[in-house]
């Protein structure tokens, strides 16, 4: 359920937000874009926001900004912490992950950015099950993450991260668990969802899922 991944976090929690911002050569087109892709999310969302690996509390900050009740989980008691610090009072902040939650109120969006690679694809099929019993019909998954039209364009991209001497890149394009749109557009319309997906990057993209 990406708890395996809470060591990296850990150790990423304080240099995280100078990665977002292109510091990090290895990264940089991974977040390319970063202030539009997270404006993207926050204007795809409505009503009361749960948001799924608040990280730092980037994102949260978007959705409080646009005038949005958030609750943001994190599982990672670091990243929290920052999160926690940076929103302030303005946000109910808890700790959980994209299966395991226990919140307060019902839910008009799950939002979520560069987090959902972290589970299984039976994890993930898991969770859209979840989230579609917790969502009215109109509720919507609004998720910003890298993923892949196909497994050949995964594989191009290790390829490619190994090719410029990437290796800390190419190594999580393979350790974390990259998956496909046609993959995620299987799973979401088994559990009652329309879904589509826009590209803002070489890696991310913005899957909007709204519950029928």
């Amino acid at each position: 359920m990406g708890r395996e991944f809470l060591d990296l976090f850990q150790d990423w929690a304080e240099s995280y937000d100078d990665s977002v911002t292109g510091h990090d050569a290895e990264y940089k087109k991974v977040f390319e874009y970063y202030e539009q892709i997270l404006n993207t999310v926050a204007e795809k969302s409505f009503g009361t926001v749960l948001e799924f690996g608040m990280g730092t509390g980037n994102l949260t900050l978007k959705l409080i900004q646009k005038g949005l009740n958030v609750i943001g989980v994190e599982p990672s008691k670091e990243m929290r912490a920052i999160g926690e610090k940076k929103v302030a009072d303005a946000a109910v902040v808890i700790d959980g992950d994209f299966l395991q939650f226990d919140i307060p109120e019902n839910v008009d969006t799950i939002v979520s950015t560069y987090a959902f690679h972290h589970l299984t694809d039976e994890e993930k099929e898991e969770a859209f099950a979840i989230y579609g019993s917790l969502l009215q019909k109109g509720g919507k998954i609004v998720f910003a993450d890298t993923m892949y039209e196909t497994k050949d364009a995964h594989d191009a991209a290790i390829q490619k991260a190994l090719d410029n001497q990437f290796n800390n890149l190419a190594e999580d394009l393979q350790r974390e668990y990259y998956t496909t749109i046609p993959a995620l557009t299987e799973i979401g319309e088994k559990n009652g969802f329309s879904i589509s997906f826009s590209r803002c990057n070489e890696f991310v993209w913005v899957m909007e899922a709204i519950k029928k």
